[in-house]
């Protein structure tokens, strides 16, 4: 792995999860606000943490795997600041995910949770509406606050 490989994986993995929200919702503007990458072993696991640690500083480290904050990197959804590396995860045999921030998340989620593929996911902090759909390697997901306002890094 290296780091044109590392890009083009992470900016495929937002790619998709775009083309997975624009099919189940009506929210083609929602902006990416994070990603993740899902490690299917640990060989590409300690990869991908040799290479994202040559692009970015670790801002958490988490159970599952530490979040990165990035130079901004320009996918199909806008700039991308936070990855995370995910370690292998059975549950997770996707290639990664995506995270959307929709403007008016309670509009949102009245709209979509009746909707089959997405799922509620509450956590003491925040909660996350989870999209997926087997035609699809990649899962969306629409977090309320965002990520990157969960970590103070705007307002």
């Amino acid at each position: 792995m290296d780091i044109e490989n590392l890009k083009r994986t992470t900016l495929e993995i937002v790619r998709d999860a775009a083309r997975l929200r624009d099919k189940h919702t009506g929210e083609a503007d929602a902006p990416v606000n994070y990603a993740c990458i899902f490690a299917h072993s640990q060989e590409e696991y300690d990869s991908f943490l040799d290479v994202t640690s040559k692009i970015g500083s670790v801002i958490k480290e988490t159970p599952t795997g530490p979040l990165l904050r990035i130079e901004p990197l320009e996918t199909v959804s806008g700039p991308l600041q936070l990855v995370k590396v995910r370690k292998p995860d059975e549950t997770r045999t996707e290639r990664g995910d995506a995270d959307f921030t929709v403007p008016d998340y309670s509009a949102f989620k009245v709209r979509v949770l009746k909707k089959p593929g997405f799922k509620l996911i509450e956590r003491e902090e925040f909660e996350m509406i989870e999209l997926m759909d087997p035609a699809f390697d990649v899962r969306a997901y629409f977090s309320h606050p965002p990520l990157d306002r969960q970590l103070g890094l705007r307002e």
